[in-house]
């Protein structure tokens, strides 16, 4: 079978469009069938990938030649493994909304679908525009999504929606500026107008034009993820979406800004990376610390998962920033790990709250693991996970991690490693306070239901796959990350090493 990634690009979307078409009951079968589909797709590219010979399956097509624009998507070490994540959460989400019934469904998993496409689209470019392009058009589903069927009130969501979209339009427009001027200035040496990674990949932009550029490509990623201080819009926004579709936006679109760092501004601008290396160490630590705080101190559910997130998004930059080979693969694992953690631990609070009148205040619940020993025993492999309990998947990503840090910038990783002391008590927090302790007032004890156990039983059984054998992303991912890495000045590379 060969692979097609334009094939793998558009069927979610092309799923969404025939629900659209179909209306009523159709539209969730339609929109699951072309998750289904472009998982089981990314399972044949997996299973066909060879890692150590770069880039793969490739489409090189021009696209727009008057300003040197390719159609041109790959597949190699930095991007498998949040490609297959991304179809896997987007498909465990769709199955999850099928479960409920939606105003006008046709429209809600046409946008779901076009999310789940822009998402493969951002992953998948090779191209610098055409990235941008879907980095910018992945988040627009997600305000119709919440616009249109949050559960809050109207003016809650309008505020969130317009939190969301302020952040996110003003890196846009940085990121968009950045990706014009690096095509423009890597032109005047004479050669031909190309956005293509391959034509951007060791020019010789002078060291000032790396730097503002690769601040304005931080900012849009930053942003994105959320990073403090950047993470205004978090709090309303998690808030005021339906809960498939904030699961599914904490666990896949902060690691699209993520994996932008590796793939674009590492190697395309090494040395304002290496000039700003510091700063975003210190806004990694700050997230770290923050979310940790954060998640501690609020009972809403969503929240701890959001600023838990945060925390953790705050590990990844810290891998990424020490520039070193160990620190970067292990922040490309966390990524991975933590999108296939954070997906279930939302399912899970979704069905405590169903339990508990429908309330998702951790007051509210508790007293639900003694009737329900299953979900029990899955809310606990989700929760030690997050706490990168040794034996489990977060466990070696968190570690490579500060191995890396630790050659680094040692007094940086020594007070991230608190970080990891306030993991436990966040994530413990929320297991004993969600199914243990006192019975809540409105608690109705009963276990998951085969459809639940659909949604997260594969999910628990990739992170136990990934705890028990991490290598098999590790060996995988090892070229291309240190290609990333290569194009540091020397002594940085060897730093790494």
């Amino acid at each position: 079978m060969t692979v097609h990634l334009s094939i793998l690009l558009a069927l979610p979307a092309a799923g969404g469009a025939l629900g659209a078409l179909a209306g009523g009951r159709a539209a969730r079968w339609w929109g699951l069938a072309g998750s289904l589909l472009a998982l089981a797709y990314a399972i044949v590219a997996l299973v066909r990938f060879h890692a150590g010979d770069g880039q793969q399956f490739m489409t090189d097509d021009m696209w727009i030649s008057a300003i040197g624009v390719h159609w041109k998507l790959a597949i190699d070490g930095l991007n498998l493994g949040l490609v297959v994540l991304s179809t896997g959460i987007f498909s465990a989400c769709t199955l999850w909304a099928t479960s409920h019934d939606w105003d006008n469904p046709g429209l809600f998993y046409f946008w779901l679908g076009l999310a789940h496409s822009s998402v493969l689209g951002a992953l998948l470019a090779q191209d610098l525009l055409v990235f941008v392009i879907f980095f910018d058009l992945m988040l627009v589903p997600f305000l119709f999504l919440a616009g249109i069927w949050s559960p809050t009130p109207r003016a809650d969501r309008i505020r969130a929606i317009l939190k969301l979209f302020v952040y996110t339009l003003v890196g846009s427009l940085l990121m968009l500026a950045a990706a014009i001027a690096t095509a423009v200035l890597n032109a005047r040496g004479g050669n031909a107008i190309s956005f293509a990674f391959s034509d951007l990949s060791g020019t010789a932009l002078s060291k000032g034009s790396q730097e503002w550029i690769f601040l304005f490509f931080a900012a849009a990623f930053l942003i994105k993820m959320p990073a403090f201080p950047f993470h205004g819009w978090m709090p309303d926004g998690y808030v005021n979406m339906p809960m498939p579709v904030v699961a599914v936006f904490s666990a896949v679109l902060s690691k699209v800004a993520a994996y932008g760092f590796l793939q674009i501004a590492l190697p395309l601008f090494p040395q304002g990376s290496q000039h700003f290396q510091m700063l975003l160490l210190l806004i990694g630590l700050a997230s770290i610390l923050y979310g940790s705080a954060m998640a501690f101190t609020t009972t809403n559910t969503r929240l701890v998962l959001g600023y838990s997130s945060m925390a953790q998004l705050g590990f990844i930059v810290l891998g990424i920033f020490s520039l070193d080979a160990r620190g970067a693969q292990g922040a490309l694992l966390q990524a991975f790990n933590h999108g296939l953690v954070v997906a279930p631990a939302f399912f899970l609070v979704a069905l405590a709250a169903a339990r508990s009148g429908g309330s998702e205040d951790l007051r509210d619940m508790g007293g639900i693991a003694f009737r329900a020993p299953l979900m029990a025993t899955v809310f606990l492999i989700v929760a030690l996970a997050n706490l990168a309990m040794p034996g489990t998947s977060n466990f070696a990503g968190e570690f490579l991690i500060l191995l890396g840090v630790f050659k680094a910038k040692i007094a940086i990783a020594l007070i991230a490693s608190v970080g990891v002391v306030l993991a436990s008590a966040y994530s413990l927090r929320l297991l004993i306070r969600a199914m243990h302790n006192r019975v809540g007032p409105k608690v109705a004890s009963h276990e998951i239901s085969l459809r639940d156990g659909l949604v997260a039983v594969p999910l628990v059984l990739a992170i136990v796959a990934i705890a028990l054998y991490p290598q098999f992303a590790l060996h995988r991912s090892e070229p291309a990350v240190d290609g990333s890495l290569s194009t540091l000045p020397v002594a940085v590379a060897e730093a790494g090493r």
